[in-house]
This record gives C-alpha cells, sequence and structure tokens, in this order.
C-alpha cells in the first residue's frame, strides 16, 4: 500500500462511548429555564392551540406542574402572567396581588429552592399590548421606565429571585437596578432582555400570553433582524447599567448573535428559545417529517455550542425526561 500522509478523525468517531468521550457540548436539565403561563380564576389548563403541550394554568393547578418541573432537576421556571382585566399604563404588572406576583408566592409556598425568574414587561397588562406607555400612538419611553421599575420591585417582594424586564426601552436595566437597590433588593440579579430582536418568531406566545399589540407594531424599541453589531451596543450597555445575564431572542436564527455576544460579554449568556421555533418543530413531527427528539436534541445542542449557558426552552421538560432515560 503506498505511503500516506493524512489525518485520521473518525478515530475518535469509532463508537458511541468514543464518541461520548471527546463530546465537547452537553445538555443538563441544571441548563434550562421552563416558561409557565399564568392565568387567573380555578381549575384552568387550556392547552395553547398552536404550541401543543404548553398550557394555561390558574393558580390552583400549579403545584401538580411545579410537582413535575421539580422531579424533572429543573432548577428555575420564569413566570408570565395572563391577566383578565388590563388598562392603558398595565397597572396589573405591578399591583401586589397581581397574578405574576401570585404564582411567584405559590411556587415559593410549595418550593421555596426553586428559582422564580419574572418576566418584567408591561404588553401583557396594557389594552393596547405595547410594552410601555402609550400617547398619540407612541411608545414614551422614559415615562415607561418608572412603571416597569414599580413592576420588578413588586415582583421581587412577592419573592422573586431573578426580574428578567423584556420590554426593549433604553435605559430600563440602570433604572430596575436603581428602584431595586432603593427598595432593598441589592442581591437580586437582573437577567436583562439585552439582544431582543422584533421577530416573526414570535408569533405563537402572543396566542400564550394574549399580549399582541392592538396597533403598529414594536419595532421602535425592539431590533431589526438584520442588524448585528446593534447586538453588542445593546449588550455593552447592558452590561455598564448593572445586568448579570443578558439573554439573546430569538435563538435558532441568531446563534451568530449568541457566539458575537459570548465573545464579547463575559457574564452568563441566555438562549430564548422562542415560541416559533417550538410550534415549528411540533407541527413537522406531528405530521411526521422529522424526528421530533433528534431535532430537539440537536437544535439544543446547536444553542449552547453557539456559546449559550443557559436555555430559556418549552421543550425543558421533555428533554429533561429524554436526559433521564439515556
Amino acid at each position: 500500500m503506498m505511503d500516506m500522509n493524512f489525518d485520521r478523525h473518525r478515530r475518535l468517531r469509532s463508537s458511541a462511548n468514543m464518541r461520548a468521550l471527546v463530546r465537547e457540548t452537553h445538555l443538563r436539565a441544571e441548563d434550562f429555564i421552563y416558561p409557565l403561563f399564568i392565568v387567573e380564576g380555578e381549575q384552568q389548563k387550556q392547552e395553547i392551540s398552536s404550541m401543543p403541550g404548553i398550557y394555561q394554568i390558574s393558580l390552583d393547578l400549579m403545584k401538580q406542574e411545579l410537582d413535575e418541573i421539580v422531579q424533572l432537576g429543573i432548577k428555575a421556571v420564569i413566570l408570565f402572567g395572563v391577566p383578565v382585566e388590563k388598562d392603558d399604563c398595565g397597572t396589573g404588572a405591578f399591583h401586589d396581588h397581581g397574578i405574576v406576583q401570585e404564582a411567584t408566592r405559590e411556587v415559593k409556598k410549595h418550593y421555596p429552592e426553586l428559582l422564580v425568574v419574572a418576566d418584567t414587561c408591561l404588553c401583557e397588562y396594557t389594552d393596547h399590548g405595547h410594552c410601555g406607555v402609550v400617547k398619540d400612538g407612541e411608545v414614551l419611553n422614559d415615562e415607561s421606565l418608572e412603571l416597569l421599575v414599580k413592576t420588578a420591585v413588586s415582583q421581587a417582594q412577592a419573592g422573586a429571585d431573578i426580574i428578567a424586564p423584556s420590554n426593549m426601552m433604553d435605559g430600563f436595566v440602570v433604572a430596575i437596578r436603581h428602584g431595586l437597590d432603593e427598595a432593598g433588593f441589592k442581591e437580586i440579579p437582573i437577567m436583562s432582555y439585552a439582544v431582543k430582536y422584533s421577530s416573526a418568531f414570535y408569533g405563537p406566545f402572543r396566542e400564550a400570553a394574549n399580549s399582541a399589540p392592538q396597533f403598529g407594531d414594536r419595532k421602535t424599541y425592539q431590533m431589526d433582524p438584520a442588524n448585528r453589531l446593534e447586538a453588542l451596543r445593546e449588550a455593552h450597555s447592558d452590561i455598564k447599567e448593572g445586568a448579570d445575564f443578558l439573554i439573546v431572542k430569538p435563538a435558532l436564527s441568531y446563534m451568530d448573535i449568541i457566539r458575537d455576544v459570548k465573545n464579547e460579554c463575559h457574564l452568563p449568556i441566555v438562549a430564548y428559545n422562542v415560541s416559533g421555533e417550538y410550534s415549528m418543530v411540533k407541527a413537522a413531527a406531528a405530521n411526521g417529517w422529522i424526528d421530533e427528539k433528534a431535532i430537539v436534541i440537536e437544535s439544543l445542542t446547536s444553542m449552547k455550542r453557539a456559546g449559550a449557558d443557559l436555555i430559556i426552552s418549552y421543550f425543558a421538560k421533555d428533554v429533561a425526561q429524554w436526559l433521564r432515560e439515556a
């Protein structure tokens, strides 16, 4: 045989154990934050039509859901409230007995060690569906900050472990950091939706949270999907203002951004595997076109490989179960 000199990469792929030995990226149950949609009323458990397997649940049914989450080894949930009443300034977001505040207390009553991430925004609570104060058809930045601070403080008072502002108003991190500190919550971290694009992938979420804007869109405060450098400007601003985690949202079509932010910033990076990403997989799997488990594991592993330390995902329970069975 002729003398040849080439690299034999296949040596490290020769068996399942060999591949596992040299695997660079791993998924763990502890990597995930599981979203919960909490509604008012009693004995409410309604499947979201565009998100099979995901439910709006009422406070009195949370215990069963929490039991499963904890049993699977998931360490954190993110809470989204779906109130009955809305008004022009989103009063329900910062009411002491708002739906997220009550849901936080319910989590802590049953599982004090389970981390509660409180989504801090106004869109689910405003009758116009925008993430801030609206005047003459314009979303006002600075006027919205005051309400967002009240919301964050109220959530911390209810027992939230992490405040996650998702509104994309300029200055929201420094305003909330100052408000939390002034209220005695200096140790509560901020998980900032630092890089949040104005994306078509959010469609199913807006059904789940009943939060679609009633006029216009959110392009004046969420980012243009075509922009890359803007993501780094946003991330650096939030770091300077006091963020403790940085969220990139969406994830699947923005893994270049996840990697950019990871390379530039030395905070934990959170990828939000959003509703549209979830629903596309579910729809394809329901039609028998893909292997759901294989696709989900591959896509979430890709998010971690791109640089995500944590992943907010509607697949979290499924993946945690699959990891146990592996």
